[in-house]
Formats: C-alpha cells, sequence, structure tokens
C-alpha cells in the first residue's frame, strides 16, 4: 500500500521525489467549518510524504480533529500548538512522529481553546507562530513542507497561522454560503498581507465535496474558475464516503482506502501542488 501511494503520488508530481526545495509554510485555511479543510491538510500532508517530502503538519483547531484523524488521542497530546502560541520563539518544534512515514504532526492541545483571550492583551500575538516556527527557517531544514491546519474562524490562531505562512490554499466546499464567504476570506488574507506578512500569497483554492451529478456543484465550480481563474486547482476532491469514514478509523483516507476515489484525487491534488510549486521556483528570479 505505501509503496503503490508513493509511486502514484511520484507520478502525479511529474519529478523524482529527491528534489530539493526551500520551506514552504502553508496554511489551509478557510472562515467556514465544514469545507473539508482538515481532511484536505491531513490527506495532502500524507500524499506529499509519500513521495519523500518531509512534512511537520501543525493541528492549530482546538477541534484537534487532525490530530485524530491521524491516530494520536488525547492523552497523547503533550507539547503540541498551544506551546508553540504560548512560548512563542522560546518553544522548540517538536513533532511527533506518525504511522506515516516523512510526516510529523504537532498536536492539538486541550489548552488551545483559550489561546485567543490568553493572547488578546499580549505583544506581539499575531507572531507568536511564525517567531515559533522561525528556527525551521534557519541552517539545515528538516521539513520541505509545514502545513498548518487552522480553526473554522478569522480569530487569533488563524491570523498567527497567516502571518507565519508563506501561502495560504483554501478548501471551497461546492455549495452557495462557501461561495458567499469566500470573496470575505480573501479579503481578510489581502488584509493580513497589507498588515502582517507582505510576502503573503493565496496559494490556490481547492473544490471540495463535489457531486457531478450535482448541478449546484457545477455551477459553484464554474463561478469559482470564472472569477478566480487558475488560483482554482484543476484538481477536485469529490464528495466520497470513504474520505468521511477515514477519520473514525485514525487513517487518512490514503491508507485506509488508497484505491477510492477520494484517496485518489488527493494524490493528484499533491502532484499539482508540487508542479505549482516547481513552476513558481522556476519563475523566481
Amino acid at each position: 500500500m505505501a509503496s503503490a501511494l508513493s509511486d502514484s503520488a511520484a507520478a502525479e508530481a511529474g519529478r523524482p521525489a529527491s528534489v530539493v526545495k526551500p520551506l514552504r509554510i502553508l496554511a489551509i485555511a478557510n472562515q467556514k467549518g465544514g469545507v473539508g479543510k482538515t481532511t484536505t491538510a491531513v490527506n495532502l500532508a500524507t500524499a506529499l510524504a509519500a513521495v519523500d517530502e518531509a512534512v511537520l503538519l501543525i493541528d492549530l483547531d482546538p477541534q484537534g480533529n487532525a490530530s485524530t484523524a491521524l491516530g494520536v488521542g488525547r492523552r497523547d497530546r503533550t507539547a503540541g500548538s498551544y506551546a508553540l502560541l504560548d512560548r512563542g520563539a522560546h518553544a522548540p518544534v517538536l513533532g511527533i512522529a506518525t504511522f506515516v512515514p516523512n510526516l510529523s504532526l504537532v498536536p492539538s492541545e486541550p489548552d488551545l481553546a483559550g489561546a485567543e483571550i490568553e493572547l488578546a492583551g499580549e505583544p506581539g500575538r499575531e507572531f507568536r507562530l511564525r517567531d515559533a516556527l522561525s528556527p525551521l527557517r534557519q541552517g539545515e531544514q528538516a521539513y520541505s513542507f509545514v502545513l498548518i491546519d487552522c480553526p473554522p474562524s478569522l480569530g487569533l490562531l488563524t491570523v498567527n497561522a497567516l502571518a507565519a505562512a508563506d501561502a495560504v490554499l483554501v478548501p471551497l466546499q461546492c455549495e452557495f454560503l462557501a461561495l458567499e464567504g469566500l470573496a470575505q476570506f480573501v479579503g481578510t488574507v489581502e488584509a493580513v498581507k497589507r498588515r502582517l506578512n507582505p510576502a503573503l500569497r493565496l496559494q490556490g483554492i481547492v473544490l471540495t465535496m463535489f457531486d457531478r451529478r450535482n448541478s449546484l456543484s457545477n455551477l459553484v465550480a464554474a463561478d469559482a474558475r470564472s472569477y478566480f481563474g487558475a488560483q482554482v486547482y484543476d484538481t477536485v476532491i469529490p464528495r466520497n464516503i470513504r474520505v468521511s469514514e477515514a477519520p473514525s478509523h485514525g487513517k487518512p483516507v490514503l491508507l485506509y482506502d488508497f484505491r477510492s476515489a477520494g484517496a485518489q484525487a488527493y494524490v493528484q491534488l499533491a502532484g499539482e501542488l508540487l508542479r505549482r510549486e516547481r513552476g513558481r521556483l522556476e519563475l523566481a528570479p
């Protein structure tokens, strides 16, 4: 299974797995809940790890669903994302190894639920995560990708992720209300770029829970592509029962049922992301 996953993801990426790239920090974010954000973070991280990318997934959502989906129980969630925010640059970035080779996790801790209130009056509160992750950009890099699974809100936790990230990847559920909120979220990204992180950019928009039998899904997809153009990924994540079942087994869908339509879509998404990143590097001065 692991070999098949690696071979398939490498083929989708269109390049050898050994290519070295600078560290990229991507926030997986959307203000709306239930759009496939955590599912995308976990399975994209798994697919990237399958092609020998060293990946760190940070669970910044107090619900801790990404940690659960990778089989990390609540009793095992110590020294996680709350510690990074609480101590900032003084907290070591200690990702715990998962059962997925090349994939480490900074789990969500119970105390994370109160972090926004605790940090509200602290100086530099928007940059706690950026400062904590700064050692990863220095010297020999332990990871090639850091993915941050954000909570479904525009609060201080999400702002910290956007201030720390190079780019933001936005899962968009193929429903009208999700599309309506996307413009507001993109406006927030632009505000963070102006005020906190000039280097931040929109990495792309991923259409999720797509049902080709549903005319609304097709309409939302068409509207998103019409407005955002090439920023919308070609890969579409279908509505798939295996994707929904996988977290209850503590596994990414790519390991739960690799042959399912949902798993194959995430393999394709990882390949498309790597091709886009390669194109970005080739165009860089």
